[in-house]
């Protein structure tokens, strides 16, 4: 934020309040705003969405008791009534600082880098070069597809309502509401010893100040319509569903040889019918039987390529052990391979023939294994 927002701009007036007003009051102005004036729900209205950044911008300041303190502090020092001269000119807020203590004197460079940027980033044109738009999107992908990596085409987001939802992305005839968390500005603020703040877009929102809970089935909620161009998008391996990747340099390009924005896509995987996932190794259950797991066997189990393979199940095996195949789970970023871990789950048999229980019969009466049960009862 540059000083001429702190100084010049009456952020109270913005949002209708008193310069005494509490914190209540203050989001509760801001609140009633952004409902009556966010772009979601006002399509095309340019004066609806420059009163909503205004606001905002007035909130971001006043909901936060240190930036408050210096926004104040800032207005009683210059009086809340100077103006930026034009280049040359006198009397402005540069004329002021280089009044009070010469051109080198390092208060513009003071007071610039307290509110955001240093003498140069003041002059600099608005005409310079701009970075393009982040644009977004989803992709649905197989099991297989987010293990081995893979590349899918996908549509892009355009910079248009759409037209079934009208730019709410909620479903026709139903309406968002205000996001609790950035209280509708899409933006969450943090600050650093009471000084410097970094804002960044809201999690809970993902930056559009609005929660949808019955979203738009043409434009999946996000409230912009699809464009008719594709991109194709490498996913690399090792994706996990409701992962966010970003994709540098994929999204809208930028203005004035700025350079292109990012393109964020949203991963859904569905769910394989045998194997799981932990981080870079790939997860199975394995039924044995109980003779196999009491003596030990050495079994085939499938892998994700499809190929089986061998492993060796040692004696006395209890269920639910956990045994390694190495080398056969996911690749990782450097190229090595995460293992395949087979948890054992012993079955127990539906049915038994009168001779299958005499010789179990037989052999509890020779085993002479303890009660596994004594423990419970202090045994």
């Amino acid at each position: 934020m540059s000083t001429k927002d702190w100084i010049e701009k009456d952020y109270y007036k913005v949002l209708g309040v008193d310069k005494k007003a509490s914190a209540d009051e203050i989001k509760k102005a801001f609140r009633k705003i952004a409902r009556d004036n966010h772009p979601d729900a006002n399509p095309g209205d340019k004066a609806a969405e420059a009163r909503f950044k205004e606001a905002s911008e007035a909130n971001s300041v006043l909901s936060d008791p240190s930036k408050r303190k210096e926004y104040d502090e800032a207005r009683s020092l210059f009086g809340g009534g100077v103006r930026f001269g034009r280049p040359g000119a006198s009397g402005g807020f540069e004329d002021l600082f280089r009044n009070a203590g010469g051109e080198q004197s390092g208060l513009g460079d003071l007071f610039g880098n307290l509110f955001g940027g240093g003498g140069g980033q003041r002059r600099s044109s608005s005409r310079g070069p701009r970075r393009g738009a982040d644009i977004e999107g989803q992709v649905k992908l197989t099991f297989e597809q987010a293990v081995e990596g893979t590349t899918v085409a996908m549509r892009t987001v355009s910079d248009q309502p759409c037209s079934a939802c009208r730019g709410t992305g909620a479903k026709p005839g139903t309406l968002p509401k205000v996001c609790t968390a950035c209280e509708g500005t899409g933006m969450t603020t943090s600050t650093s010893g009471g000084v410097f703040a970094m804002s960044e877009p809201c999690h809970d929102c993902r930056g559009r100040g609005l929660i949808v809970d019955d979203p738009c089935a043409e434009c999946d909620g996000s409230g912009r319509g699809k464009s008719g161009s594709t991109v194709n998008v490498r996913i690399p391996a090792g994706v996990t569903d409701g992962q966010r990747i970003r994709i540098k340099g994929k999204g809208a390009a930028g203005q004035n040889g700025g350079s292109p924005g990012d393109l964020y896509v949203d991963v859904s995987v569905a769910p394989h019918k045998l194997f799981g996932q932990q981080g870079n190794n790939l997860t199975l259950n394995v039924p044995v039987t109980f003779a196999e797991a009491s003596l030990g066997a050495e079994i085939k189990i499938p892998t994700l390529n499809g190929l089986a393979v061998k492993l060796k199940i040692p004696a006395n095996t209890p269920n639910g052990r956990t045994l390694r195949i190495r080398g056969k789970g996911v690749r990782r970023k450097d190229g090595t391979m995460g293992d395949l871990l087979v948890t054992v789950q012993v079955q127990v048999p539906d049915h038994l023939s009168d001779s299958a229980k005499e010789a179990l019969k037989e052999y509890a009466e020779k085993s002479g294994q303890e009660n596994p049960r004594a423990g419970l009862f202090g045994g």
